[in-house]
């Protein structure tokens, strides 16, 4: 059990520690940092799917004013190869996705660089490509691992046994579709060689592990290389690994030395080649008894993955924990295609892998007769299906009833398209959350050091995306001092500062904080309450040893409410509830703000996000926020966010769960479930359409 903190600011309404900085404009994002000798890099992309460069011709760029050099794959400067083939940038002749990086162009403005990039010439030796993703395929196979290291399949059990003797089933298949991270913030990287060190300056979700990343690929050591994040516009998960732009910026930073390299990402180059969510195909099959428990599960996953990079998402792991049901199976099978490689986005595995269970739960219900709520109820599982260990805490059970109380639900018609409102159907619907609690003991540490008058100052090289690390991180080493948080300066986002993880997997409060806390303890316990100026003390997240004994999730529940034109078939959403269970909520301001933001972002999943791919020529042709729908405040009226008292003593000293992943999980079942509810067309493919529902709702 971990000793918990007392609490004075943690579970306050604190205001965000950066949001004067930000509202006023003075807070540096990657690109606004204040370097010497500043030139602007632009690159040029390959126009075709697959084959090889041939020749580059970069005259008619190079005779332009202000042009300082031009990067091709023939001339570049060297990386190290057989690290990370998607980093790999200018390094050959090959091309493997259209959008590749396959020339460069720095200049002393963004308007000449752009100019030079467009009068580049490059020719190529065009191959077919293959882009094609279906369950069909005869080149499907079994990656080793999923994202990050969990096994590929599962099989407990004779799934396909109980299926075939089933008093009711549900067999159906489920896609997902690809989906691009937009933050705000579009990537950036500011390079700079000087006096053999290289500084980036980066909008990177982890300066530590990105310059990891950059000293495996250039054989820098690195104590020669600093990373600097101190403000992050969003990441989604497309920030939390390096992509090939950050080694560009590199290599024109080494041709260019004492000139701070800018290369910022248009919005059409993140479509590009800094990550995207794979799109799914899910096989779900549920057996159950007659009363609707379950006796067979499974989830047969295919996806895709690039040709010259494996990346497999963990689609099929919601499967194996959420329901009791003694017989299971999960299996992954991926396709290599000809385009970038795949990556994080917010909630990967879990967000995807949650859709098809939980529309298929709503199915079952309707086949046996039950209210959805009701038959969630009767399959909790006493321990962790997958395991067999005891949950620390699952309050899935209070999730449900509390949502369903705030929601409304007592009062829903048990029957599929029976709630008309003038020319709209109604209907509502409900699904389950589930995002595990990730804790890397020793992968981050903090120090605390003594400005004399009672005033610390903290530090570790987290990156805070916008989420509230800044503040939350105050929070945090104010209790474990016991000192108000006024006098608490915080200090993140810098290679220079003591090691931290990347923020992702909703981890970063649990190591972060952890870490904080131990430095905090230590200090006291060497320097007492009467410390000396310039006294600190320095630990690491600690391993509490429970790993091993408890399995740790974070649960929530989703309602929703959708309204269905009757003529047009167009889709509304005018509500949406989520109550959770994620432990102690250390701000209750930055909580509601990521679960909300989770759940709109659920609901852009839902109704509008879809990388349409032109397979012809082998890239995504609405790759910007034009023609790439994401939602927006007007798309759904009502987010409410909620969240039950949760005491779990096996996490870490704040109790905490994480926050920023759970609340886009399950969201979109949750509509699906809502627009069958009001319309009676069951929905199993995303995003949901006009034209998906018109021919039934239009009125006879």
């Amino acid at each position: 059990m971990t000793e918990p903190l007392r609490p004075r600011a943690l579970g306050t309404d604190h205001e965000r520690v950066d949001g004067w900085a930000k509202v006023t404009g003075t807070a540096p994002y990657a690109a606004e940092h204040r370097v010497p000798a500043r030139a602007h890099l632009r690159c040029v992309q390959a126009t075709i799917a697959r084959g090889r460069v041939t020749e580059v011709d970069a005259r008619a760029a190079t005779a332009l004013d202000g042009v300082l050099t031009v990067l091709t794959p023939f001339n570049a400067p060297r990386l190290r190869s057989g690290h990370d083939a998607e980093l790999e940038v200018l390094q050959s002749d090959e091309v493997w996705y259209r959008g590749q990086p396959v020339a460069a162009v720095v200049a002393e403005t963004p308007e000449v660089a752009g100019q030079a990039a467009d009068l580049v010439r490059v020719d190529y030796a065009p191959r077919q490509h293959d882009v094609t993703l279906s369950a069909g395929r005869e080149d499907l196979y079994r990656p080793e691992v999923v994202n990050p290291a969990h096994a590929t399949d599962t099989l407990t059990g004779d799934p396909d046994a109980v299926f075939a003797d089933a008093a009711r089933a549900v067999e159906a298949g489920y896609t997902t579709a690809m989906n691009h991270n937009n933050p705000m913030e579009p990537h950036t990287t500011v390079a700079l060689w000087d006096e053999a060190t290289l500084t980036l300056y980066d909008s990177t979700q982890g300066v530590h592990p990105l310059r990891d990343a950059v000293c495996a690929m250039t054989g820098l050591a690195h104590d020669r290389v600093r990373v600097v994040a101190s403000y992050v516009g969003g990441g989604f998960g497309s920030k939390g690994t390096a992509h090939p732009h950050v080694l560009l910026a590199v290599l024109a930073a080494w041709r260019v030395p004492g000139r701070a390299v800018t290369f910022a990402l248009t919005r059409r180059q993140m479509f590009a080649f800094v990550g995207y969510r794979t799109p799914t195909i899910q096989r779900l099959r549920l057996a159950a008894d007659i009363g609707g428990r379950l006796a067979g599960l499974s989830n047969d996953v295919v996806e895709l993955t690039a040709r010259y990079k494996e990346f497999a998402e963990q689609t099929g792991l919601p499967a194996r924990t959420m329901y009791a049901a003694p017989h299971r199976r999960t299996t992954h099978r991926l396709a290599a295609l000809d385009l970038p490689v795949p990556s994080w986005m917010r909630a990967p595995g879990e967000c995807p892998g949650m859709f098809a269970p939980e529309v298929a739960m709503d199915e079952l219900a309707e086949a046996c007769g039950l209210d959805p709520v009701e038959l969630r109820l009767r399959n909790e599982p006493e321990t962790d299906p997958e395991t067999g260990k005891p949950y620390s805490s699952r309050n899935v059970v209070a999730c449900l009833l509390e949502g369903a109380r705030r929601f409304g639900w007592r009062d829903r018609p048990p029957v599929a398209r029976s709630t008309r409102d003038g020319d709209w159907w109604v209907g509502t619907g409900v699904a389950c959350s589930t995002y595990p609690v990730l804790a890397t003991p020793g992968a981050s540490s903090a120090t605390v050091r003594h400005r004399g008058h009672g005033r610390y100052e903290v530090s570790i090289g987290a990156a805070d995306l916008g989420t509230g690390s800044w503040t939350v991180l105050t929070q945090i080493a104010a209790d474990a001092l016991d000192v108000p948080d006024a006098h608490i300066e915080l200090r993140l986002g810098d290679t220079d500062l003591p090691e931290a993880s990347v923020a992702g997997g909703s981890s970063g409060t649990t190591n972060w904080g952890s870490a904080v806390v131990a430095a905090a303890r230590g200090f006291r316990a060497a320097h007492g309450d009467d410390p000396r100026a310039g006294d600190e003390f320095t630990a690491a997240t600690p391993d509490d040893g429970l790993r091993d004994e408890f399995a740790r999730y974070a649960f929530g529940a989703q309602f929703a409410e959708a309204r269905v034109d009757v003529v047009t078939g167009e889709i509304r959403v005018p509500r949406l509830l989520g109550v959770f269970a994620v432990g102690r909520v250390l701000n209750p301001r930055t909580a509601r703000s990521q679960l909300v933001g989770g759940m709109t972002m659920g609901l852009s999943m839902a109704l509008h996000e879809q990388s349409v791919l032109d397979e012809r020529l082998g890239f995504v042709v609405n790759h910007d926020l034009a023609e790439y729908h994401i939602a927006t405040c007007a798309d759904v009226p009502s987010v409410e966010a909620h969240w039950i008292t949760e005491h779990d003593p096996y996490l870490n000293p704040m109790g905490s769960k994480g926050l920023g992943e759970i609340g886009i999980v399950g969201t979109a079942a949750a509509i699906a479930n809502a627009v069958h509810h009001a319309t009676g067309v069951r929905v199993r493919d995303l995003p949901i359409t006009n034209d998906t529902v018109l021919a039934t709702t239009r009125e006879e």
